[in-house]
């Protein structure tokens, strides 16, 4: 097949609906993510069913059938992976338009907007998902080189590798022992499409799942929360962002997914049914409203070191990356800014761990980490935060960390590690000021010891000054004694400073060790932590 037209579109319905029928025991056995509840082969069938059946009346064009497809797809879509699924499918008839066949470079460009349409649907993307495995054959074809059965077959084989490795970035799939329930579907309906093309298709295999089950308690114990959906009518596009957001605050896996014709597919999963319909209310007119239990499941068996985690959340990129490095989950938020409670809920339900110990490397980041621990949708999940008004602290924390330590004694141990290590800040001032010791005007720099500013070093921010303050604040510091110091610098700060305050430290206080780390700070030059 050359070119994709209207026949081959609707025969490519029918095969993925054959696909998922065929494999749907399968992906509902290995469905651990977001919520374990057995359902996401059934919700891809459902989905990709309605959308078939919209195909009944006949189509000219290519163009016009994924229309079609589209607007069956959002209708019926169920569950988290079948909203996703339904702006795939939205995503190849926008990029189609009114075409009546799609060649290799068409097909490749379509996919690529099916990428960017899936991914703006979803509030939070996580990696390790549908998503994940979507964005691997969007990127595989971005090229647009080939015909259409090599732009089919690429994808399909992205995807499939792809999906090998969500486990390696989802640790829940991981603990399991499985891939991605929805990434598995998305494969079928891809390798589906190859066939179709290239007349090779072949009854799917399970090949890629790894046959874990999983199954309710018995007794159905009560619900921790709810999956909340419905058809919003009515609601003006300037108006979703907003209830993304009130969705966000509610619990996770918001997806508001459009239809191309002015509706939306609403999907969270949430412990206030009311609030969520209400949302939908306040822009819209919410029909065809279907609320489901979700369950707690039988515990899969963990790993053998699965039963607690540490996760942080932080400002600044290279500090996420550094905490990275030592195995740490980490959500990375822009300076200024405070995660959402969704954010935060994923960074938690994330782990496969039943216990989470969470240091936020900041005030604000506490007080957002705390709300979300006692959120509803964190379950029957231990979760303990570390209150840490600095990511000096946090480094503090993971210092003493040991998992091989009983939970709570090693849960003390990081909070007196980071409750005992003094914090130290240089910033530029970047309005004018009064202080305790003066006024200070734009430009100053400006040293702190404890949230207390200490010293006005006059500009401008130069090395010398940045270097003589540094050290002017960690003087105050170690007289009340001290061994370590950490610094972290922030993108402001010269490129030597580290060097140069250890020359002075060698000089001025030798029995003291000093380490350095880059930050990606963007509000403050240096961050200093004395232990």
């Amino acid at each position: 097949m050359h070119e994709l037209d209207a026949a081959a579109v609707t025969t490519w319905a029918s095969a993925c609906v054959h696909s998922l029928d065929v494999l749907r025991p399968a992906i509902n056995g290995i469905n651990v993510y977001p919520v374990a509840d057995s359902d996401t082969g059934s919700n891809l069938l459902h989905t990709m069913t309605g959308a078939r059946d919209e195909l009944a009346a006949g189509a000219e064009g290519a163009g016009e059938a994924l229309g079609l497809l589209a607007r069956g797809a959002v209708a019926a879509a169920r569950g988290n992976s079948g909203v996703i699924l339904s702006q795939v499918l939205r995503g190849l008839a926008e990029a189609a338009q009114d075409a009546k066949t799609l060649d290799g470079p068409a097909l490749a460009a379509a996919l690529v907007h099916a990428d960017v349409v899936a991914t703006g649907a979803v509030a939070r993307p996580v990696s390790g998902t549908i998503l994940t495995v979507l964005h691997a054959a969007a990127t595989a074809v971005g090229a647009g080189k080939g015909n259409l059965g090599e732009v089919a077959t690429t994808a399909a084989s992205a995807a499939a590798e792809a999906l090998e490795h969500t486990p390696q970035q989802l640790p829940v799939l991981a603990s399991a022992g499985v891939v991605d329930a929805g990434g598995r579907g998305l494969v079928a309906v891809l390798d589906a499409l190859a066939g179709v093309i290239t007349g090779t298709a072949t009854e799917p295999s399970h090949s890629c799942e790894a046959g874990v089950e999983v199954t309710p308690v018995e007794g159905m114990p009560a619900p921790y929360a709810w999956e909340v959906m419905y058809l919003l009518s009515g609601a003006e596009e300037r108006a979703l962002p907003g209830l993304r957001k009130v969705l966000s605050g509610l619990g996770d896996s918001v997806t508001v997914a459009g239809d191309g014709a002015g509706g939306h597919a609403v999907h969270v999963h949430c412990a206030d049914i009311g609030a969520a319909i209400e949302a939908g209310i306040e822009i819209g007119r919410p029909h065809r409203i279907r609320v489901e239990p979700l369950i707690t499941p039988t515990p899969l068996e963990p790993a053998a070191a699965a039963d607690r985690t540490v996760v942080a959340v932080v400002h600044g990129d290279a500090l996420a990356e550094l905490l990275r490095a030592e195995g740490v989950a980490v959500l990375a938020v822009p300076a200024g800014e405070t995660p959402s409670v969704e954010e935060m809920l994923g960074l938690i339900t994330e782990t496969a761990a039943g216990q989470v110990t969470v240091l936020p490397g900041g005030v604000e980041l506490t007080a957002a980490a705390d709300a979300a621990a006692g959120h509803a949708m964190i379950g029957d999940r231990d979760v303990v935060v570390i209150p840490c008004a600095s990511p000096v602290q946090v480094l503090a924390a993971l210092a003493v960390h040991d998992k091989d330590r009983r939970t709570n004694d090693d849960v003390v141990a990081m909070a007196e590690a980071a409750a005992a290590t003094r914090r130290g800040e240089l910033l530029v001032a970047q309005e004018d000021s009064i202080t305790w010791v003066g006024r200070a005007h734009t430009g100053d720099v400006i040293g702190l010891v404890d949230g207390e500013v200490v010293l006005i070093e006059p500009a401008p921010a130069s090395e010398t000054n940045l270097v003589a303050a540094a050290m002017n604040v960690l003087n105050r510091m170690l007289a009340v004694g001290g061994e370590l110091v950490t610094v972290l610098t922030g993108v402001g700060a010269p490129a030597e400073i580290d060097h140069d305050l250890a020359e002075r430290l060698r000089v001025e206080h030798p029995e003291v060790e000093l380490t350095s780390y880059p930050s990606g700070q963007t509000d403050a030059v240096l961050l200093i932590g004395v232990e």
